[in-house]
């Protein structure tokens, strides 16, 4: 296969696995235009954008994992610079169909500028806080959060954390990305990922304090002795990957398996195509601003004599007549 066909195969997918060896499964999942969509739509500084990134990319395997009817979403919160990243996944809505992402961060521009020059890694820019997990499968249904707090060296121990903590799920991440140029493209970004995760058991539940930071839970501490020799094992051999088989175009997800879990006798599934998307429109934005009195709606109008709002995640710019919107609206927005 030439490297242009394995780029075009396997860029921007989600590729599901087992483990057959163990009761262990996993993703691999490949994002180039969909991440360079996702911080197109902004101009973040570089340390910003590595930790959307890393974000997005966790976001595309967690999301390929849940019988997901509609959307789940991820957030770090933090009390540094780097004030919120979040993100959303929405599920294919037919057979075949792609999973959208978006995602956006919120920042202190100067506070960044400042740690970053002193040295600050991209995760130490967000300081204390939690990351959290939403999950909201629709109408009709009740919105699930689950949060832990910070922990570890990065957003991918974040996510591990809390699978363990909330879930009691052992999960593991190899990442990698940044900018990098192909022969004939300009640079963008690309990034790669291995996600493993050790299948639930029925029942299970473990209420002691765990051995991890602060108390919380680890693998160790939800898997029995043969349970943890096998995720053991699968972690060494993750740990053998390098960065260029995560993230480089020339080696496709199916040989990366074989290369590192052959003796764990991998099985694959039907890839999952992963694309850029936003959920906004004017419709959404006269829903979200249905609670506001008349009153309410005159304090958010220009003197051009419009309300007008932006989405934080495509950018989108929408204009409205005030009179269209609000539980007191006297127009039907929908007339000619």
């Amino acid at each position: 296969m030439t490297e242009t066909a394995t780029t075009l195969l396997w860029d921007d997918t989600v590729l599901p696995f087992q483990l057959d060896a163990s009761d262990i499964r996993g993703r691999v999942a490949r994002l180039d235009g969909v991440l360079e969509q996702v911080l197109a739509q902004h101009d973040y500084p570089p340390a910003i954008e590595a930790l959307v990134a890393e974000m997005a990319l966790l976001t595309a395997l967690i999301g390929q994992t849940i019988d997901l009817r509609w959307k789940l979403s991820l957030q770090v919160r933090g009390d540094g610079p780097a004030r919120l990243i979040a993100t959303d996944y929405y599920g294919p809505t037919k057979e075949g169909a792609p999973a959208r992402i978006r995602a956006y961060a919120s920042f202190d521009q100067d506070r960044q500028a400042e740690m970053t020059v002193g040295g600050a890694t991209p995760f130490e820019l967000i300081g204390k806080g939690y990351f959290a997990v939403l999950l909201d499968q629709g109408e009709g249904t009740v919105p699930y959060q689950g949060i832990t707090p910070i922990a570890g060296g990065g957003l991918a121990n974040c996510a591990e954390t809390y699978f363990a903590q909330s879930e009691q799920l052992p999960t593991r991440f190899a990442l990698a990305f940044g900018r990098s140029t192909l022969p004939g493209q300009g640079e963008r970004w690309r990034a790669g990922g291995v996600m493993l995760q050790h299948m639930p058991k029925k029942g299970m539940h473990v209420s002691a304090e765990g051995s991890g930071e602060g108390g919380l839970l680890t693998a160790a501490d939800v898997l029995d002795a043969d349970e943890g020799e096998n995720w053991n094992r699968a972690n060494i051999l993750l740990d053998t990957t390098e960065e260029m088989e995560l993230i480089g175009p020339n080696l496709a997800p199916t040989d990366l398996l074989l290369r590192l879990f052959h003796e764990e006798r991998p099985r694959v599934y039907d890839p999952q195509p992963v694309r850029f998307g936003c959920s906004c429109g004017p419709d959404k934005v006269r829903q979200s601003l249905s609670i506001y009195s008349a009153r309410d709606i005159a304090t958010m109008t220009t003197d051009e004599g419009t309300v007008t709002a932006d989405c934080q995640f495509c950018g989108a710019h929408y204009v409205f007549d005030p009179e269209t919107l609000g539980f007191e609206a006297t127009k039907d927005p929908h007339d000619a």
